[in-house]
């Protein structure tokens, strides 16, 4: 009997101490799958831009458990990144989060889908987000204002402000056009201009170094 007491007590500690290994992995499998340092803040980040893309519904509570680490492994599967579930540096960037940078505000995105409407409804949707990320990365460049209104206010930069189309509401499909470039996603790879050339009466845009044709657009450095 004292025997069989024995035994019994080292399975039970043998089940015991393997459910807490085995717990522990998923702990550090599917909680510390942030970007740098895992800060419950970060992870608030990661899960509001993952809900604004469609593909986490829980709560922002700044625990990445295993619906948040489900929502992760879509998002890279369908961006073509390493389905891992850990928010690294490309992952990160996908998402349009940096360790230096803020999100970006409701109405910088609001302003950034008007344009889009404004400019190519109608286009692709990849030519959609071109657009989008022709104001980003003129934002980007020195040789532009570095802010998305004064990007798409300067003068004579899009027709859609001279014209007053900018004042039109926007589609589901141009905000998720701009929340595309915000991510990262950079179909024209840097550029700086666009053109219609069906349309366009400047002589100066076909000096432009053009990189790629998307829709009736054509995109150029």
């Amino acid at each position: 009997m004292k025997k069989y007491l024995i035994v019994l007590s080292m399975c039970l500690l043998l089940i015991i101490g393997s459910s807490y290994v085995v717990t522990n992995y998923f702990l550090v499998r599917n909680d510390p799958v942030v970007l740098y340092t895992a800060t419950s803040s970060e992870n608030k980040i990661i899960q509001q831009k993952l809900k604004n893309l469609g593909y986490y519904t829980g709560n922002i509570d700044g625990i990445l458990g295993p619906l948040s680490l489900s929502a992760i492994k879509k998002f890279q599967k369908d961006n073509g990144l390493v389905v891992d579930g850990i928010v690294g540096p490309k992952t990160a960037t996908k998402l349009g989060i940096s360790s230096s940078s803020s999100t970006v505000s409701s109405s910088d995105l609001y302003l950034l889908a008007k344009c889009v409407y404004a400019e190519s409804r109608g286009e692709p949707y990849v030519g959609q987000v071109a657009v989008a990320a022709v104001i980003l990365n003129r934002v980007k460049s020195s040789e532009f204002p570095n802010t998305i209104a004064g990007v798409i206010y300067q003068p004579y930069a899009f027709t859609a402000v001279t014209d007053g189309q900018i004042n039109l509401e926007p589609d589901t499909t141009a905000y998720n056009a701009a929340r595309d470039a915000l991510n990262g996603w950079d179909p024209t790879y840097g550029c700086l201009f666009y053109y219609n050339p069906a349309k366009t009466t400047s002589s100066w845009i076909y000096s432009r170094q053009v990189v790629v044709t998307i829709g009736d657009h054509v995109f150029a450095l």
